[in-house]
């Protein structure tokens, strides 16, 4: 028996991902391996983590929760591989560029999944009405 989120291309992408960024940080400076490192790999194995811990839910309205979390952690790993540029800790900036496309194309693929969720499905409460628009 598979699980939901194995069946998933967005799932592996972010496995994909993760394996690059886990890459960036073993060629740290072993200052920042613990630090900078430790904090970009934990942002990256958030998106795998959230898209699989999503697809578990009772509803659309929850996954979407759990991807928009997913992309919050995919953005961290992109500012980390700023940090990383700006502060010279690598000679060669190919695997930046690569992470960086990389990390484009997961966006856009947790944006279509999202997307394409019914995430207006969902049961809501009717705001109640109050004379003079305050509930006193």
């Amino acid at each position: 028996m598979a699980y939901k989120f194995e069946q998933l291309d967005v799932w592996e992408r972010a496995l994909d991902y993760i394996d690059q960024i886990h890459e960036i940080a073993d060629e740290l400076p072993k200052r920042e391996r613990y630090n900078l490192g430790d904090q970009m790999t934990r942002a990256a194995n958030s998106i795998a983590l959230n898209i699989a811990e999503g697809s578990t839910g009772q509803s659309d309205a929850e996954q979407d929760r759990f991807l928009r979390i997913a992309i919050r952690s995919l953005l961290e790993t992109v500012a980390g591989l700023h940090l990383v540029k700006r502060r010279g800790y690598l000679d060669d900036l190919d695997p930046l560029r690569e992470a960086y496309r990389d990390s484009e194309a997961l966006f856009a693929k947790l944006q279509a999944f999202r997307s394409s969720l019914d995430t207006d499905s969902t049961v809501r409460e009717e705001p109640p009405e109050y004379d003079r628009g305050v509930p006193f």
